[in-house]
């Protein structure tokens, strides 16, 4: 069954054939990052005027390199919520058309979820539930208890920053330029992680994470320290040293509350080469066993959308509301 998913939730425009949940057809992003780099940040209007122009070329390439006609297709997923409304607007609007046009249900897709779904895409080995899941990207960090793929449960969430987007302001306070992660991420190499000791906030919530003091830390010391910002390279690997070491203690410590064994990590920052090595690291001394997407696939993307839509097509048959939508 192939299932077409759009995803259209910040500045990537993107759509994506998927079979069965699983077998990726065809993955199409187009990016207008390039657009907002100079503002330091994603403009909304930039954004989905680029999707409003893209969109209909994004979805042709997909179908062509899934090797697909338009017939072929059983359902459309898209991404709902949450996101840029003017953008989320341009998928939703593109998908019913498209679905009217061709006489097939669409199927609403939460963005958050569908990052920790992109952690099942193509895998071989079964999927254990129940599990947890991380979510850390540019605009969410959030941990769930997840039951099956529709049952999910919040256990905790950033107060403040997102994860990523204390990555992308630490970025701009050091000059490096947007978005944050990778330069970060690149610099932080040529660093001591034990040069400078930042740390993330304490929380109320055993589980819920903050951002916000560590960013302002790195501010505060380039102000008291301005004849040392030719040390970048250890700012930036001290920064990402405690930035992920919470990620990873919190993250671990849900697993360990939960009693599961089966940790899905998802969203932009999992792209991180060093985060990855951390959980493997600390999960595989617990016993747990972490998964993660492909490197493209951390990032927005449609087959995560079109994967996770075909549970959620399938629950929609079983009740009798196929065309619901």
């Amino acid at each position: 069954m192939h299932i077409l998913g759009i995803e259209t939730s910040c500045d990537e425009t993107a759509c994506a054939v998927v079979s069965d949940g699983k077998l990726i057809r065809s993955s199409v992003v187009s990016s207008s990052v390039a657009f907002h780099r100079k503002y330091g940040g994603i403009v909304p209007e930039i954004a989905f005027r680029k999707q409003l122009e893209t969109i209909s070329e994004v979805a042709e390439c997909a179908f062509h390199e899934a090797g697909v006609r338009r017939g072929d297709i059983a359902a459309i997923a898209f991404t709902e919520k949450p996101g840029l409304l003017g953008s989320l607007l341009v998928g939703i609007s593109f998908a019913r058309a498209l679905g009217l046009a061709l006489g097939i249900p669409v199927v609403p897709v939460d963005h958050l979820y569908s990052h920790i779904y992109a952690c099942f895409l193509g895998k071989k080995n079964t999927v254990r539930f129940p599990c947890v899941g991380l979510i850390v990207s540019g605009g969410h960090t959030s941990l769930y208890y997840l039951k099956d793929y529709l049952d999910l449960k919040l256990l905790g969430s950033t107060q403040d920053d997102a994860c990523g987007e204390a990555f992308d302001k630490v970025a701009k306070i050091l000059q490096l330029g947007y978005p944050g992660g990778p330069v970060i991420e690149k610099r932080a190499r040529a660093g001591d992680p034990r040069a400078i000791r930042f740390s993330c906030s304490n929380t109320k919530a055993p589980l819920d994470f903050s951002f916000s003091g560590i960013k302002t830390a790195v501010l505060y010391y380039t102000q008291k320290h301005p004849a040392e910002r030719r040390r970048i390279a250890d700012i930036c690997a001290s920064f990402q040293d405690a930035a992920l070491n919470t990620l990873v203690d919190k993250s671990l410590l849900a697993c360990t509350i939960k009693k599961t064994d089966t940790l899905a990590v998802g969203g932009g920052v999992a792209a991180n080469t060093v985060l990855r090595e951390k959980f493997e690291e600390q999960a595989r001394r617990r016993g747990i066993r972490v998964l993660f997407p492909d490197k493209p696939l951390c990032m927005d993307n449609a087959a995560m959308v079109a994967g996770l839509g075909y549970h959620l097509y399938k629950l929609a048959r079983k009740r009798g509301h196929d065309h619901a939508h």
